[in-house]
């Protein structure tokens, strides 16, 4: 059985790091799993986990004086120029969770979960 949107908002997701160390994590833009659990009420009526990935790292950014175009557009007051690029999701992929709602009452809901990652414009919100 497939939960309605308004139960999906109500939705409490915790996420816990398969790992805690990110000292030996390769440098750049990658997938990394995460233990998700999903709670459908604060009081974790219906529950389940399922290993997610998220897309971690960095993105090479820069700052440059502005070219006269730029500077005269902005009456003399934007003086530098930044690019900058963020870790995020080039491919989404549904992961499929079973909440589990007491004595023999499943549920079943479907997450985002990373498929590749890649370095882009940063965005405020993207998914």
């Amino acid at each position: 059985m497939y939960l309605t949107l308004a139960s999906l908002l109500l939705m409490l997701v915790v996420l816990i790091p398969k790992t805690q160390s990110h000292g030996s994590a390769t440098p750049g833009c990658h997938i990394h799993p995460f233990n998700v659990t999903i709670r459908s009420d604060r009081k974790g009526t219906c529950r389940g986990t399922q290993i997610i990935n998220a897309c971690v790292g960095h993105c090479e950014s820069s700052a440059f004086p502005s070219k006269y175009s730029v500077l005269a557009a902005s009456g003399f007051k934007h003086n530098i120029t930044s690019v900058s690029q963020c870790c995020t999701i080039s491919k989404m992929k549904k992961e499929k969770v079973r909440l589990f709602c007491g004595a023999s009452r499943w549920e079943e809901i479907e997450i985002g979960s990373a498929e590749a990652c890649k370095c882009d414009m940063c965005r405020l919100s993207r998914y």
